[in-house]
Parts: structure tokens; C-alpha cells; sequence
């Protein structure tokens, strides 16, 4: 048994009138529900473990042992016997594309998550199950215009993703297809998606996006690389606000499922806002949300004006539109991420910076200034230095404020770089899930960077060690939600599903103490939220999971097949029932 195990928090609160609604001493409170005989693991300050709580009106009351939660039961409080089993504060989720991912979920489904649902593994003819499942799509959608989907590992075609629109054509060639890939920056397109946004040889490409060609007649080949995407997508119809808000009702219920109950959607619209909002007003939106509203790296600061609107209008609720995300490089895969060294391909390009730092560092230094937190995708080490530097610029513009700005992906940060994530207050935030070697790292990756880059590729070992806030988002649909393939992959370094390989870069491990940190108090300092969630501790709302195993005294090996029995947002169940204890 964990030593931890033996450490029970008391937490008898006087004075908890404003928590509780009413104005008696603690210790009179009736709770309007008890969990006791449990293995709770609080993620207090001192890690500590508890038996029981109790709950009323939504948050804790009481966090401690079997014997001191029998004062908080009266006549109609309901008591609930864990059997021991264990606890988890209701866990986060920091980079997310909750409502985007949901909409993918209901269009045709190339994901990594559904093959493995239908086959258990990803199939050996992966391009023909691709090809299968699009032409199943529109047979069962004769009516829609285009044929949209998304999921498709960039692997199955190769270094640089190049897909073609041949492939396409055979099977629909009378209606447009897009279909984007599993990371969101390449899409897949047939001859008639590329007739109707008029791409030809003679198109030049786009600023900061590729248009792949035939390398003999210069036409489209079918595949297009980051801002190129934008100018078929700009032709699809918007879904109306009822499709979605059913694409954000899959993603949360997905995301209560894994014992999720607060997120950072990582890159969100007006219209994504609405979703969320008309959600909230109905009582169905069982996550609390922060949104990172897109900044248009083609546009400038006359964007900022709109911003600020939205967040006004549409923070309330279990909805903050506070945050602002700022996509800055690319993915490795298709050498867009921006590197300080450059790739080991033809023409040594060194990836996409989307802004130039000069431009970088005035927008973050408006969005300090106007209390916005900043949220930046960056994958490439140079993409990670200019966000540290923009960041610097403008702690030294408006001095220290409290706004958390975090930096998302991380997948190379260089030595030098790590010590400031601390210095600056800046938030590392890992997509835990992808630091072993798949075959994007050891077939697209290795071969084309340097083995002194490729040391420091996810050290999130380095920056939790160096005093770093580490963070947890897994970038749902670009890899799966489930937060225990992330958790294992985190504290092994190997692939979850299948444990065989060595670990990868064994260094950069964490522990599993450190790791549940990442996806519960640490992420809630991200979101503002460390002092009513994040932890269990009386006061704070009643947000929990149960576990149908404890991940203390299991083989990290197990962890990934961990099931949530039980979720409670604001002490209501919105995954499995209390009666089934």
C-alpha cells in the first residue's frame, strides 16, 4: 500500500456560511451527500489521502476521515460506500478542440481512436481503410454538398504528407472532399474541392501555408500544408448553431466519461462561442470552459476590438472567454514547425514562423496590457524561443501581471530555454500522450533533425525538475482524451497501448505524483481556477472521479486501462450513477 495512503487530511471548516448557504458552525452543516470508505487522493498542497466527503450545495463541506463526515449527515443526506475505491480530483484538460473535435466526430471519422475501437489496432492498409470509410461517408450523406472529415494519420503517405487527389477522384468525383489530418494543419482534397477554390499550377501558394505539387507539371497534387488549408475550407458551409452544439453535447459527454470536468478549448470562434453559450443556457454544459479565442495571424490588432466584445458578451456561466491563442509554427511532420536548425531534407528549410517576432511581440505585449492570458501553439525550438521572448518583452513592458500565459506542444525546447519558463512565469504545456516514439517521431521526425535536437524533443522531465508549471492537454481529435494513456505515457515514455519498445529519452519521466498534478492543480492555475478546483479540499466545488483502480498500486503498465466509474461536477453525477455503489 502507498505510504501516502496512511495520511488523512481533517478539514473541519468553521464558518462556512457563504460555501453552504446558511449560517450555521460547520459542524452543524447537513451535507446533501456523503462519500465515504474511499481511497481519496486529494491533490491538496501536501498530496494527502482522505476517506470521505461531504457535499452541499455543490461544493465540499468536509474532506477527511470516515469518523468526522458522521457529523454532516442528517435525515436526507445521501451516503455513498466507495468500497475503498480510488479518487481523483475531476480533472482538466488545457489544450483541447472540444467543440471543433466534436463536430469532426459527427462528420467521417478518420481518427486513430475509431480504428482502434473497430480493430483494436491501426489496420496494416491503413490509405485503404482511409479511402473505405470517406466512401462509406458519402453514400451515407447523398444530400451534403461536400464530403468533410478529419483524422487521417500523416504517416500513411509518407515523409511530408503528401496526399494525393487521384486517390480521391476514383471514388468521389463528383462532389468535393476535404478531409484534414489528425494534427489539423494538412488537408486532403480531390480534384473538384480544388476546381471550386480555383487552385491551379498557376496558384501561387498562400503566405505561411504550401501548396503540394506534382514536381513535373507544378498542379495541385491533393495535399495542402498548413494556411494553404484555408483556401478550400473558406468554401465549405458553416454548421448551423443546433449542429454545433450536438458536436460540443459528444465532446462533453466523452469528456465526463474520462472523469474530465474543466478545459481550455484551445482555439475558438465567435460561432464556437455561441455553442458553448447556448449549451450553458440550457444546464447541459457539465465542464467549465475557458476559451482561447483565435488570433488571425494574416490580420493585426484592429481584431482586438472584437476580442474584447467577446469577452464581455460571453463570459458568464461555466463559460470564460479570457484567453487568446496564437497558432505560431506548424508540425514536423511536414517541416512547418519553425527550428533554429534546418531540416535534413531538400532546400534545408527551417519551418514556418507565422508572425514575425517584431509583430509577435507587440500582440502579446496589447494582450498582456489588457489582461488577456496568452495561449501559443508551439512546436518548433524557434517557435518556442520568439513566444519567450514576446512574453519577456512584455513582462518588461507592463511588468509582472497574473494573466499565466502558457505555450502548448513544446516538442523541441532547447536547454537554454528551459530555466525561463520559470523565471517568466510561463505555463509548459505537453501533450503528455505524444512523448513516446510512434512512428511520427522515429519515420518522420528523427531522420530529418539533428540527434543533439532530437535529445530535448518533450523534456518535460527538464522543465517539471527546473521548477516549470507543467500542464496537461492531449489536443483532442489530434490524439485521444483519455487522460490515463497520458498519465502512462508521461511516467514510462513508452507507447500505452503496447509497452514492448524501450522508453523513449528515459530521462524526461516523471513520476506519477507529479503527473496527476499536471492534469488537476497545475492545469487549474492555468485556468484561474486553483481555488475552487484542482484539488479536493472543503470549499472548493464538488468536482471528482472514481476510479475502478488505484494508480498507486498498480504497474505503470496498467494505467492506461483505468475506467472512470463515477463523475461529479458541482456534485452531481454526469458519468455513471451513485446508485450503482
Amino acid at each position: 500500500m502507498h505510504t501516502l495512503r496512511s495520511v488523512f487530511r481533517l478539514t473541519l471548516v468553521i464558518g462556512l456560511a457563504a460555501i453552504a448557504g446558511c449560517n450555521k458552525p460547520a459542524a452543524q452543516i447537513t451535507a446533501d451527500l456523503v462519500l465515504e470508505n474511499g481511497s481519496i487522493y486529494t491533490v491538496d498542497d501536501a498530496r494527502s489521502w482522505a476517506q470521505a466527503v461531504a457535499i452541499t450545495d455543490g461544493r465540499f463541506s468536509y474532506v477527511g476521515t470516515d469518523a468526522g463526515v458522521q457529523a454532516f449527515i442528517g435525515p436526507h443526506t445521501q451516503v455513498v460506500d466507495l468500497g475503498g475505491r480510488m479518487v481523483l480530483p475531476g480533472m482538466f484538460d488545457v489544450h483541447i478542440h472540444a467543440l471543433g473535435s466534436g463536430l469532426e466526430a459527427l462528420s467521417c471519422d478518420l481518427s486513430a481512436e475509431s480504428l482502434y475501437e473497430e480493430f483494436g489496432r491501426i489496420p496494416e492498409d491503413l490509405l485503404g481503410e482511409y479511402l473505405q470509410r470517406i466512401e462509406r461517408c458519402a453514400a451515407e450523406r447523398p444530400n451534403a454538398a461536400w464530403v468533410v472529415g478529419a483524422g487521417w494519420l500523416m504517416d500513411a503517405f509518407g515523409p511530408g504528407a503528401r496526399a494525393s487527389r487521384e486517390l480521391l477522384d476514383e471514388i468521389i468525383p463528383d462532389r468535393p472532399v476535404y478531409v484534414e489530418s489528425s494534427d489539423g494543419h494538412s488537408a486532403w482534397v480531390n480534384s473538384k474541392a480544388l476546381e471550386i477554390a480555383g487552385i491551379t499550377a498557376a496558384t501561387p501558394d498562400p503566405p505561411n501555408g504550401i501548396i503540394d505539387r506534382e514536381p513535373d507539371s507544378m498542379e495541385p497534387l491533393g495535399s495542402l500544408q498548413e494556411h494553404a488549408m484555408a483556401l478550400v475550407e473558406e468554401h465549405i458551409p458553416p454548421p448551423d448553431l443546433e449542429t454545433r452544439v450536438a458536436g460540443l453535447q459528444y465532446a462533453v459527454r466523452m469528456l465526463n466519461d474520462y472523469g474530465i470536468t474543466s478545459i481550455q478549448d484551445a482555439m475558438t470562434y465567435r460561432n464556437y462561442l455561441e455553442g458553448y453559450r447556448a449549451l450553458d443556457d440550457r444546464g447541459e454544459l457539465t465542464l467549465r470552459v475557458v476559451a482561447s479565442n483565435y488570433w488571425d495571424t494574416s490580420r493585426g490588432m484592429e481584431q482586438l476590438e472584437q476580442i474584447r466584445e467577446d469577452r464581455k458578451h460571453f463570459t458568464g456561466g461555466n463559460l470564460r472567454a479570457t484567453t487568446v491563442k496564437i497558432w505560431l509554427d506548424g508540425v514536423m511532420e511536414n517541416y512547418t514547425a519553425a527550428m533554429l536548425d534546418p531540416y535534413r531534407v531538400a532546400g534545408e528549410p527551417r519551418g514556418l514562423l507565422m508572425m514575425e517576432p517584431d509583430d509577435l511581440q507587440e500582440t502579446i505585449i496589447a494582450l498582456d496590457a489588457d489582461g488577456f492570458q496568452v495561449h501559443v501553439h508551439a512546436i518548433g525550438d524557434r517557435a518556442v524561443r520568439e513566444s519567450l521572448d514576446a512574453i519577456e518583452a512584455a513582462r518588461k513592458a507592463n511588468g509582472v501581471t497574473d494573466n499565466r500565459h502558457h505555450i502548448a506542444h513544446l516538442q523541441v525546447v532547447q536547454p537554454d530555454d528551459i530555466p525561463r519558463f520559470r523565471r517568466l512565469g510561463v505555463a509548459a504545456n505537453f501533450s503528455l500522450y505524444w512523448a513516446y516514439a510512434d512512428e511520427y517521431i522515429t519515420e518522420l521526425t528523427l531522420p530529418f533533425i539533428k540527434p543533439a535536437t532530437a535529445r530535448w524533443i518533450y523534456p518535460i522531465g527538464s522543465l517539471q525538475r527546473d521548477g516549470a508549471v507543467v500542464v496537461s492537454g492531449s489536443d483532442w481529435s489530434v490524439s485521444s482524451a483519455n487522460p490515463f494513456l497520458a498519465i502512462e505515457t508521461a511516467i514510462t515514455r513508452k507507447d500505452p497501448l503496447d509497452d514492448s519498445d524501450a522508453a523513449f529519452i528515459p530521462e524526461e519521466i516523471v513520476s506519477l505524483a507529479d503527473t496527476i498534478a499536471m492534469l488537476t492543480i497545475n492545469a487549474a492555475w492555468v485556468n484561474h481556477s486553483e481555488h475552487d478546483a484542482g484539488s479536493i479540499e472543503a470549499g472548493k466545488f464538488a468536482d471528482l472521479a472514481v476510479l475502478d483502480q488505484n494508480l498507486f498500486d498498480i504497474d505503470a503498465a496498467d494505467i492506461s486501462a483505468t475506467r472512470v466509474l463515477l463523475t461529479l461536477f458541482g456534485g452531481e453525477a454526469v458519468h455513471g450513477t451513485l446508485a450503482e455503489f
